[in-house]
C-alpha cells in the first residue's frame, strides 16, 4: 500500500496489526500524501465511477466486492479507502453507508490512515501465497469489532498465486453479510476471469492533461508557489495521466524556484525533465519532411547536445505526425491540445501532405521509435529514422505513382524539396516563361534517387562486394555476415545506399552499416531500407546461384557424363578448380557483370 510501516528493531516490537498510532511530526510531507483526496468530490478525472457509486449507495445496491483497475497513481488505493469509509460511515446524524463523507465520521480518520482494526490492507506483491489468503478467510467468519463491515483491501491482487485465487473463490462468491472485499490492480488481464466475474469492476482512467494541469495550479496556490502555466503543462504531459507522478514532479519543480524572485519557468522544468524543446522538434520535423537532410541532422544533433533524449524526440515527432493527420482529417478546428502558434504551423504543414503520405510517415516513425529504443546507439537510429522520413515524404502514394506513370491527371505531386538559397553575390535566376499551350510537365521521383549528384568520398567502396571484401577485421564479422545474407541492393552510390532487407534481417542493420561507413569514410551516409522497391540478389543468393549454374555446366561436360555412365548411381558432390583457373573465371565473371 502507499503507507509503508516503519522498520522494526529488536527493542521496538512495533505496533499491533490494525491499531492506530499517535501521529508524530515527521517534517516535510510530500505533496502526493499531503493532498490525497479525503472525499469522493476531491477525486479528479473519475466522474463516471463516482456517479455509479453514488447511485448504488443511494439505492442500497452495494456490491460485496469491488475491483479497481488503472495505471499507477490514478487513485486506486485512495478510492479503496474512500469506499471503506463510505461503507462504515457513522456520525451523530447518519448511521448507514453514505457516499457523502463530510463531516468525517467516527471511523474515517483511522481508515484514512490505514490503522482501523476492521479494515485490513494487504499488499499481494509481498504476500502471494495461499497461506496469506487463509489468514484472511479465518477472520472472515468473525463479526467486526467496532465498524459496520469488515473490509479487506488487497492491493496488486494480480500477484496472488493460482492456489491463493482458488482459496479465495468460495468466500468471494458467498461472503458473510458483514464482509466486503476491495481489490486493486494495474494488470487486470492477469486476474482470473472467475474472480472478475464476482466483482463490480471500475476502470480508473488516466487524468486529462488540462484537468491535471488545473489541479497542479490549484495546489501551487495553496502552497504559495509560483510556476508558469507552460511549465505545469509540461509536468502534466510527462505524468501521462498519473496524479501521483504529477505531484511528485511538482514537488521537484517547486524546488527549482528556491532563492528566486520570479516563477519557475517552463525552461527550468524542461531541463529538469530532460525534455527537448517541442518547438525545435517541430522545426526538426519540418526540415525532414521538406527533404532538407542536412538541416534535420544538424537540428537533432543540437537537441541531443542540449540534453534531449533521442527516444523522446522521436516520440514527439510521432505526436506531431498524429496531430498533422488530425488536422488533415478534421480540419483546422481539430482538438490538438497545442498552443495557438503551433496549431497554425501544423495547419500549414498539413496542406502540403496527403492522408496517404501521413499514414506512411506515421508507420516509419512507429518502427523507428522501436529501433531507437533497442539500438546500441539511439542517436544514430534516430538520424536514420529522420532520413527515411525525408525520403518517404517526397514520394507519391502508390495510386498516384501509377497515375503519374500513365500520365493521367489528378495525381498528387510529391512534396516539394526546398530550393537552395542563391549566393549573395549572384542574383537569383529569372523564371522561364512557359507557353500557355504547352501542357504542364510532371516529374516522377524514383525512390533510389538516381538523379542525385554523386558525392566525392575518399576511400568509399564502389559496391556491396567491395565493402564486404574490405571487412577483414574480426570486429566486422557479424556485420559482414549480415550484409552477405540480408542485403538486396536497390541503389548503391557514394553517400547513399538503398536496399531491400531480406527475410529475418536484423532491425538495426541499417544503423550498424551507417555507423561503420561513417567511421570508415568520415562522412555521414544515408542507408535506407525499403520494402517499396525490389532489390537484387543478396551476395549469398548470388553465390548459391553461381554454384548451381557451374555444377550444371560441369554435369553437361561429355567427360563427366561418361564417368557417370561408368559408375551408375554416382553423383557430383562438389566441383573444385585450380587456383589459377578460379581467378581467371572470377575476373571473367566480373567483366561480364560490368
Amino acid at each position: 500500500m502507499d503507507d509503508a510501516p516503519e522498520p522494526k528493531t529488536d527493542t521496538d516490537p512495533g505496533p499491533s496489526p490494525g491499531l492506530g498510532l499517535p501521529e508524530h511530526d515527521a517534517g516535510y510531507q510530500v505533496l502526493a500524501r499531503k493532498y490525497r483526496p479525503l472525499r469522493f468530490e476531491d477525486l479528479i478525472g473519475q466522474e463516471a465511477m463516482v456517479r455509479t457509486l453514488t447511485n448504488a449507495f443511494k439505492s442500497g445496491r452495494i456490491a460485496h466486492a469491488y475491483m479497481l483497475t488503472g495505471v499507477r497513481g490514478v487513485g486506486k488505493t485512495t478510492t479503496a479507502r474512500l469506499i471503506a469509509r463510505a461503507l462504515n460511515y457513522l456520525t451523530d446524524d447518519v448511521d448507514g453507508p453514505s457516499i457523502t463523507l463530510d463531516p468525517p465520521g467516527v471511523h474515517c480518520d483511522a481508515i484514512q490512515k490505514g490503522g482501523h482494526v476492521d479494515v485490513m490492507e494487504m499488499d499481494a506483491a509481498s504476500r502471494t501465497g495461499v497461506g496469506d489468503i487463509r489468514e484472511i478467510l479465518e477472520g472472515v467468519r468473525y463479526a467486526p469489532v467496532s465498524a459496520r463491515y469488515k473490509v479487506y483491501v488487497i492491493d496488486e491482487v494480480h500477484m496472488l498465486s493460482n492456489s491463493a485465487f482458488n482459496a479465495l473463490l468460495k468466500t468471494l462468491e458467498e461472503p458473510p453479510p458483514h464482509v466486503k472485499f476491495i481489490f486493486a490492480t494495474t494488470e487486470i488481464r492477469k486476474v482470473p476471469v472467475t474472480v472478475l466475474s464476482r466483482c463490480q469492476r471500475f476502470d480508473l482512467k488516466r487524468v486529462d492533461r488540462d484537468v491535471l494541469a488545473g489541479h497542479l495550479s490549484g495546489i501551487c496556490e495553496k502552497e504559495g508557489a509560483s510556476v508558469e502555466a507552460d511549465g505545469l503543462a509540461l509536468i502534466a504531459r510527462a505524468a501521462e495521466g498519473s496524479v501521483r507522478d504529477a505531484l511528485s514532479l511538482l514537488d521537484q519543480a517547486i524546488v527549482q524556484g528556491e532563492g528566486s524572485d520570479g516563477p519557475v519557468t517552463a525552461v527550468q522544468i524542461r531541463d529538469m525533465l530532460g525534455l527537448a524543446d517541442r518547438a525545435r522538434v517541430l522545426d526538426l520535423l519540418e526540415a525532414a519532411l521538406a527533404g532538407d537532410h542536412a538541416k534535420a541532422l544538424a537540428e537533432i544533433a543540437s537537441l541531443y547536445d542540449s540534453g534531449g533524449d533521442p527516444a523522446i524526440i522521436t516520440r514527439d515527432c510521432l505526436d506531431y505526425v498524429h496531430a498533422l493527420t488530425r488536422v488533415k482529417a478534421a480540419g483546422p478546428d481539430a482538438d490538438l491540445a497545442e498552443a495557438k502558434e503551433t496549431v497554425q504551423r501544423l495547419v500549414m504543414i498539413a496542406e502540403t501532405l496527403s492522408i496517404a503520405q501521413l499514414t506512411r510517415l506515421w508507420k516509419i516513425l512507429l518502427v523507428g521509435l522501436d529501433d531507437v529504443r533497442r539500438a546500441p546507439d539511439p542517436l544514430t537510429a534516430a538520424e536514420m529514422t529522420l532520413l527515411r522520413l525525408g525520403s518517404a515524404a517526397s514520394l507519391p502514394s502508390p495510386e498516384d505513382a501509377a497515375k503519374l506513370l500513365r500520365g493521367e491527371e489528378g495525381a498528387a505531386p510529391s512534396a516539394p524539396k526546398p530550393e537552395p538559397a542563391a549566393p549573395a553575390d549572384k542574383p537569383a535566376a529569372e523564371p522561364v516563361a512557359q507557353d500557355a499551350a504547352d501542357p504542364p510537365k510532371t516529374v516522377f521521383e524514383d525512390p533510389s534517387d538516381e538523379a542525385a549528384p554523386l558525392l566525392e568520398i575518399k576511400d568509399a567502396p564502389a559496391s556491396l562486394d567491395d565493402m564486404v571484401e574490405a571487412m577483414t577485421d574480426r570486429t566486422d564479422a557479424a556485420l559482414r555476415s549480415d550484409l552477405i545474407r540480408f542485403v538486396r541492393p536497390v541503389s548503391f552510390k557514394p553517400g547513399r545506399i538503398v536496399f531491400e532487407p531480406a527475410e529475418h534481417a536484423p532491425p538495426d542493420l541499417a544503423q550498424r552499416l551507417a555507423k561503420r561507413l561513417q567511421d570508415w569514410t568520415g562522412v555521414t551516409w544515408a542507408v535506407l531500407p525499403t520494402h517499396d522497391s525490389r532489390g537484387g540478389e543478396t551476395i549469398r543468393e548470388r553465390q548459391k546461384r553461381e554454384e548451381r549454374e557451374h555444377l550444371e555446366r560441369v554435369s553437361r561436360d561429355p567427360a563427366v557424363q561418361q564417368v557417370l555412365r561408368i559408375f551408375p548411381g554416382a553423383e557430383i558432390v562438389d566441383v573444385r578448380r585450380p587456383a589459377g583457373i578460379e581467378d581467371d573465371a572470377a575476373e571473367s565473371n566480373a567483366k561480364s557483370q560490368s
